[in-house]
C-alpha cells in the first residue's frame, strides 16, 4: 500500500506556484515553467510513479502473497505458520508460480495507483504550500511535517479509492489455491463475477478501514521520508551529504525508515480490510473456509464489528497476523519505490529547473 519521494522548489510568484504543481514540497525554490513544460513534467511524473510501483511490488511479491494468506486463513485450520514455513509450503504445494500468484493483478493495480499517488501528492503539496505561504505572508515558508502528512494522506485516499475494486479482487485472487472450489480466471473475470454475484457495493468491501489506514501509512511515509531528507541536507551528519545531494544508499535508508513507521501504525487496519474483502464470497478459497473441516469464517457487518469479532475469537494478536513477512516486505518495497521514482524522474528529466 501501497510510499514515495517528492522533491523540488517553489516559485517566487503565486502564478508559477499554481502552474507548476509538481515539486514544491521541500525548499520553495523552483523557477516558472511554461504550461507545455508543466504538462510534460506531469506525464513524466506519472510514468515515474507507475514504474516505481511496479518494480517495488514485483520484487517482494512472494512475501506479499504470504502476508495476505496469513491475514485471512481460517484459524481452525492453520496451514501457514510463519514466514519461512509459509514460503516453503507455497513452494511445495504450488511451485515457483505459486509464489507470484496475484502479482500480475497487483502490478496492474499498483502501477496506476502509484502514478496517481505520486502525482496527487505533488499537486496537494504545492497547493497546501501556496495556501500556507499566503496565510503566513512568507513566500519562503516551507511545508511542515504536519502539512506533508496532510498532502500524503490526500494523495493516498485519492489513489486508493480510484483503484480499490482492483485491490479487492486482487486479494481474492491471491488466496486462491488449486484446492479452491471455484477459480477466478483473472482480474477481469473476478471483477465481473463479483459484480454479478455480489453487486457493485461488494467491490468496495473494506474501503473504510483502507481510508483510515491511508492517513498513518501513506501520510507518515511521505512525511518521515521528506523530513529525514531535509534534516540530512541541513545538518550533513557523518558526511552523508555532498553538494546538497543525498546518495542512493542514503535515500534508500530514508525510505526504509519511512516505510517501517507507516506500516507498523496502520497494520491492524490492513488485516481488517482483507478479512472484510472475503465476506460474502460464496465459493471462497479453501484457505478461508478451512477446507470444510470447520465452520465458515465469520461474517462482519462493518469495520467495528470485524475488529470486535477478530479480537474476541482470536485475541489481540490476530490484528498483527502476517506482520513479520510484511515487515520484511515493506521496507525494501517502499525504499525501492522511493529511489526508483527519483531515478526514473532524473532519466526522464522531470526536474527542469531554472535558476533564480
Amino acid at each position: 500500500m501501497a510510499s514515495e519521494d517528492v522533491v523540488g522548489k517553489t516559485s517566487k510568484s503565486a502564478v508559477s506556484t499554481i502552474v507548476n504543481l509538481a515539486e514544491e514540497a521541500k525548499l520553495a525554490r523552483e523557477g516558472v515553467k511554461a504550461p507545455s513544460h508543466a504538462i510534460l513534467s506531469i506525464c513524466k511524473s506519472l510514468v515515474a510513479g507507475g514504474v516505481a510501483g511496479g518494480v517495488s511490488r514485483t520484487a517482494v511479491a512472494p512475501l506479499e502473497r504470504l502476508k495476505i494468506l496469513l491475514q485471512v486463513q481460517n484459524p481452525h485450520n492453520i496451514k501457514y505458520n510463519g514466514t519461512i514455513q509459509g514460503l516453503k509450503y507455497i513452494w511445495k504445494t504450488e511451485g515457483f508460480r505459486g509464489l507470484f500468484k496475484g502479482n500480475g493483478t497487483n502490478c496492474a493495480r499498483i502501477v496506476p495507483n502509484s502514478a496517481v499517488k505520486f502525482f496527487s501528492y505533488e499537486q496537494a503539496s504545492k497547493g497546501i504550500l501556496w495556501i500556507y505561504q499566503q496565510q503566513t505572508g512568507n513566500e519562503d515558508a516551507q511545508l511542515t511535517p504536519l502539512l506533508r502528512l496532510g498532502a500524503g494522506a490526500c494523495a493516498g485516499i485519492i489513489a486508493m479509492s480510484a483503484t480499490y475494486p482492483m485491490d479487492m479482487v486482487r486479494g481474492r485472487l491471491t488466496v486462491q489455491t488449486e484446492k479452491s472450489p471455484y477459480q477466478y480466471r483473472g482480474m477481469f473475470h473476478a471483477l465481473s463475477t463479483v459484480l454479478r454475484e455480489e453487486g457493485p457495493r461488494a467491490l468496495y468491501k473494506g474501503w473504510l478501514p483502507s481510508v483510515i489506514g491511508v492517513i498513518p501509512y501513506v501520510g507518515l511515509n511521505f512525511a518521515v521520508y521528506e523530513s529525514l531528507k531535509d534534516w540530512l541536507i541541513k545538518t550533513r551528519p557523518f558526511g552523508l551529504v555532498e553538494d546538497s545531494e543525498l546518495s542512493v544508499t542514503t535515500r534508500l535508508a530514508c525510505g526504509a525508515a519511512a516505510g517501517t513507521v507507516g506500516q507498523t501504525v496502520a497494520y491492524p487496519l490492513d488485516v481488517i480490510r482483507r478479512r472484510m474483502q472475503m465476506v460474502g464470497w460464496s465459493h471462497a478459497a479453501s484457505i478461508v473456509t478451512g477446507d470444510g473441516r470447520s465452520k465458515a469464517p465469520l461474517e462482519y457487518t462493518g469495520m467495528v464489528d470485524a475488529f470486535r469479532k477478530t479480537i474476541r475469537h482470536e485475541g489481540f494478536g490476530a490484528l498483527y497476523k502476517g506482520l513479520v513477512p510484511n515487515s520484511v516486505k515493506v521496507v525494501p518495497s517502499i525504499a525501492i519505490a522511493f529511489v526508483t521514482y527519483e531515478m526514473v524522474k532524473d532519466v526522464l528529466g522531470v526536474e527542469m529547473r531554472i535558476s533564480d
